[in-house]
């Protein structure tokens, strides 16, 4: 049975907004035009005069299953994915225990198909356990569903483990996707090595812990033929080794999160954990750099980092309490309100950051609105204004900085093979 979003509108080849309706048939879209007649049966839906989009894609996100349901399920998280406008999300492997073998990622697999609202991802692990120790197989995780390999929250400290990593990821034609971090310069920090730290007496994670990571392993990337992806890209310098590289011919590509382009440390009010985020939220030159670095093509997607927490956790300060922040639900708003509507980006820029690039950067049949595309959509009012309540999120995590923004750009409805997966209203 067909499905008619009618009366909206979508970006025409030439990048300009013009009123649009789709037509679905068997999970992917059969047709795209102005007034489309309704033939047949089906299901009709009046999107009024809302922006259809491609379905949001989430590279980087934290579903906390298997060992953390506590703070998250894959269920929760990829309902707060599919309220957020998102159809794509990658999980990543620091859960209890890791995907770093065969067994894992298929119980992993069976559990998504089981639990998911959206299409979701796994990563697997690159070292036993994110150890750092020993090389997990790879082609054993690839065959059983792996997208990508990461040790996310962990730094690979090594640069022999993450040559030889890098050299079995380019024979699978995987990418490498690495959290970025030299734990020898951490010196134990919970925020910036800035103002905001020497303020409050605090240990900093400096600039350096970052780039000099990054600068490593593009190095390591070129020599290895790998597809290097850089997680959650936070630095100047950091900004500046990947536009060398690029430059340079190398096969790497780069994630900036709505956190650390929205805010800086001197934005952190005082000692509230839910402003701690790893990396942590840098200087306001550096957010100069990333937002520059998005518009010059540096950096090509953004990611949120989605990483609930309990309150409990988070209430135990910014010096002991987790790391990390939510932001599947809150993403598009804050950047459509703080990017487009303030004229530093243009809507289509922001889809695109938020769609075909990420899937351009891993090969992905998504982020398309295309005749013969899955259906995998997003449909946004641009115009209502509504204050972020961490209270009314789909996620178990409420930990925000964001708390009490105005925002427009709001997802009211989310399709996912041309099912309504989520919709504003609907219980």
């Amino acid at each position: 049975m067909a499905v008619w979003l009618k009366h909206g509108m979508s970006f025409n080849k030439e990048g300009k907004l013009v009123p649009t309706d789709v037509k679905i048939e068997g999970g992917r879209i059969a047709a795209i035009g102005r007034e489309l007649p309704v033939d047949g049966e089906g299901n009709v839906v009046d999107v009024q005069g809302k922006l259809i989009a491609p379905g949001l894609i989430d590279v980087h996100v934290h579903l906390r299953e298997p060992g953390g349901e506590a703070k998250e399920t894959i269920e929760t998280g990829t309902l707060a994915a599919a309220k957020g406008g998102f159809t794509t999300v990658a999980a990543m492997p620091n859960t209890n225990p890791v995907p770093d073998r065969k067994e894992q990622m298929e119980w992993l697999s069976r559990r998504i198909r089981e639990t998911a609202h959206v299409h979701v991802l796994p990563y697997a692990a690159i070292t036993i356990g994110q150890k750092g120790e020993e090389l997990t197989d790879f082609a054993a995780l690839k065959e059983a569903g792996a997208f990508a390999f990461t040790d996310d929250g962990v730094g690979v400290q090594s640069a022999g483990m993450m040559f030889e990593a890098m050299k079995r990821a380019a024979a699978l034609d995987m990418a490498i996707v690495a959290h970025c971090e030299d734990d020898t310069l951490k010196n134990g920090g919970a925020v910036h090595d800035g103002d905001f730290a020497r303020r409050y007496g605090l240990a900093g994670i400096p600039s350096v812990c970052e780039a000099v990571h990054i600068a490593r392993d593009v190095l390591l990337a070129e020599a290895a033929g790998c597809h290097y992806h850089v997680c959650h890209i936070s630095t100047k310098e950091s900004v500046r080794v990947v536009r060398d590289a690029k430059r340079a011919g190398i096969r790497v590509t780069a994630e900036v999160t709505p956190h650390h382009l929205l805010l800086c440390d001197e934005d952190i009010p005082g000692l509230d954990a839910n402003y701690k985020m790893n990396p942590p939220l840098r200087s306001r030159a550096d957010r100069e750099a990333l937002i520059e670095g998005l518009l010059d093509g540096t950096i090509d997607l953004i990611a949120t980092d989605h990483a609930p927490h309990t309150a409990a956790e988070k209430a135990k300060g910014i010096e002991v309490a987790p790391f990390g922040i939510v932001g599947l639900e809150t993403a598009f708003p804050l950047l459509y309100t703080h990017l487009v509507k303030t004229g530093l980006v243009t809507l289509k820029q922001l889809i695109d950051w938020l769609t075909i690039k990420p899937a351009q950067c891993f090969g992905l049949d998504a982020g398309r609105l295309e005749v013969g595309a899955p259906a995998d959509l997003t449909v946004i009012d641009l115009e209502t204004e509504e204050t972020i309540n961490p209270e009314t999120f789909a996620s178990k995590g409420n930990n925000t900085p964001f708390a009490g923004w105005a925002c427009q750009g709001w997802p009211v409805m989310t399709l996912v093979g041309g099912t309504i997966v989520w919709e504003k209203g609907r219980a």
